[in-house]
């Protein structure tokens, strides 16, 4: 593919369009619809596509495939220790609801109010 190809003016002139210029994306040509990344293979990321390969090794002549799988499993790693992290706080606060029941004397709220400025 050419990187410029050829305009002519009215009076017959030709004019180079550069294609980088124009407000398109090379996606038109895959099939989505979806934004596309891309990922440099650093270090890191060919030691976890190294380990990928080894935890699914059917897929391990498709990278693109891993990265898709380690995220995936990166995700479902997330979301169960949000859980976990939640249901943590939730024992720490259902353990401590009441503990500080007649602590304080009925009004004691009110009477430090009033030493509020208004």
């Amino acid at each position: 593919m050419r990187a410029t190809s050829q305009l002519r003016t009215t009076a017959g002139q030709r004019l180079n369009r550069v294609r980088h210029l124009r407000n398109r994306s090379y996606t038109w040509r895959v099939p989505t619809t979806r934004p596309r990344h891309a990922i440099t293979e650093t270090d890191e990321v060919a030691a976890a596509l190294a380990a990928a390969a080894r935890r699914w090794p059917d897929d391990r002549d498709r990278p693109s495939r891993l990265l898709l799988r380690l995220i995936e499993a990166g995700s479902e790693h997330i979301a169960a220790e949000t859980e976990r992290k939640t249901a943590v706080r939730r024992a720490a606060i259902a353990e401590s609801a009441g503990s500080l029941r007649g602590v304080y004397e009925p009004g004691y709220l009110d009477a430090l109010r009033e030493d509020w400025p208004e």
